[in-house]
């Protein structure tokens, strides 16, 4: 069985590189896909469209942009996995999982025991709750071979 993996989430760790290389270190086919990760690259994703002198509206521009890729790759994947950091508010990521959870799309988080009441409404409705990158690949490793 092949999987399409989006990993979706915190920035400003080495979380995504882990998986994938449990992933790989475990031979599971799967195709990781991911948000843009630069912040800078990110935020300028409408730029391209025309300049603001009000950032909200550069903000917005970029925001829709940005949608078009996370949608399309959300859609077309068979599970998302969201990890919240312990630094940054990630309101990105919960309207992912929401998302997700209105497509009836699994998903799986990825977070430390220190978050688990803020987040409680999003891994409710999560298929698993994770607080290594191994255990995502053993959920992973599982899925695929059972």
């Amino acid at each position: 069985m092949s999987l399409h993996v989006y990993l979706s989430g915190e920035i400003h760790t080495d979380w995504r590189d882990e998986i994938e290389r449990g992933a790989k270190a475990a031979g599971l086919d799967i195709v990781f896909t991911a948000p843009v990760t630069d912040h800078d690259a990110s935020d300028a994703a409408g730029d391209h469209l025309g300049r603001e002198s009000d950032a909200f509206w550069r903000d917005h521009k970029s925001a829709k942009v940005n949608a078009i890729r996370t949608k399309t790759l959300i859609e077309q994947s068979d599970l998302v996995v969201v990890r919240f950091g312990d630094k940054y508010k990630q309101w990105n990521a919960a309207f992912d999982a929401g998302y997700c959870a209105a497509l009836g799309k699994p998903y799986v988080t990825l977070h430390g025991e220190e978050i688990v009441h803020p987040l409680k409404e999003v891994d409710a409705a999560a298929m698993a709750w994770a607080t290594t990158t191994e255990q995502v690949v053993e959920i992973l490793r599982y899925v695929i071979r059972g």
